[in-house]
């Protein structure tokens, strides 16, 4: 195993637990119950299992029934979407979307989602919303129409609405407005503006942070972190992707949270311990643990 590929030591563990609001453990190297011994060895006490097709989001309700320091959020990822309704995952062509009965396809998978979102462990609906960069003109349709169903099954089983919002800031906001956000909704790995963090607030919408703020080139995420109201701050991995500074590039895990944890609490001029107790009770709150 070289450098690049082994995973990071375990940073000094925080003092005061925290959550980590969005990780992937099923793509992580190493048992569930491994990756959760060292999250608890530094003091990151929950984390958020996220699935991202029906497959994963089954994996993440079963996952979340076994372990109580695991929760779980259900959706169809943005991307996968149109791969359902149109039928052709390279070149997404509306020829294939008529074959495949595309839209009967997704709304079979949505029904699915809508029964695993009832369940208890299950205390989110994402990650959802809209993906521009991996996704062109045909497939926007599709990720809209999954993007409304899944706001409103969040409302209807009463669970937070974890968004995937990648560089669509406008219209995730505008569609938000249009179908009423549900009274819990987390802007998972915020990749907006001071501006639009200011937008959120107003809103009331969680913003959590990634890895990615600890990245040299992002700025304007630490300027929205800064102007972010501390009850609305949230951390996560997005693990395995995502590695904090010094790390990136390396396989990212729950227990790499106190790294980025610090570097927000120097963007914030704030103690870490205060910084853990908020992102702990707001992370508690907009999940309903």
């Amino acid at each position: 195993m070289t450098s690049k590929d082994a995973p990071p030591p375990l940073p000094e563990p925080l003092l005061v637990p925290v959550a980590d609001s969005h990780t992937h453990l099923d793509m992580q190297a190493g048992t569930v119950e491994e990756s959760l011994a060292r999250a608890a060895a530094v003091g990151v006490a929950h984390v958020v299992q996220v699935g991202c097709d029906l497959k994963g989001s089954q994996w993440a309700a079963e996952t979340a029934a076994a372990h109580a320091n695991v929760h779980a959020a259900v959706a169809l990822h943005p991307n996968e979407a149109p791969r359902i309704v149109l039928g052709d995952p390279d070149g997404w062509s509306r020829q294939g979307a008529r074959e495949a009965g595309g839209d009967a396809a997704l709304d079979e998978a949505l029904a699915e989602i809508d029964r695993l979102a009832a369940r208890p462990e299950v205390k989110g609906v994402g990650e959802t919303g809209l993906d521009y960069f991996r996704t062109g003109p045909e497939g926007m349709a599709a990720q809209a129409r999954s993007f409304r169903a899944h706001i409103e099954i969040a409302k209807r089983h009463d669970k937070a609405l974890v968004i995937h919002d990648r560089e669509a800031h406008a219209d995730v906001l505008r569609i938000l407005a249009e179908e009423g956000a549900p009274e819990r909704t987390v802007f998972h790995c915020y990749s907006g503006d001071a501006d639009m963090a200011r937008t959120c607030a107003e809103a009331g919408y969680y913003m959590s942070f990634a890895g990615n703020m600890t990245f040299k080139n992002a700025r304007p995420l630490r300027e929205a972190l800064a102007v972010a109201p501390l009850e609305l701050v949230l951390v996560e991995t997005d693990a395995p992707f995502l590695t904090p500074v010094p790390y990136r590039g390396r396989p990212n895990a729950p227990y790499l949270i106190p790294i980025t944890v610090r570097a927000m609490a120097e963007v914030r001029g704030m103690e870490v311990d205060a910084l853990c107790e908020a992102i702990a009770a707001n992370t508690a709150q907009a999940f309903d643990y």
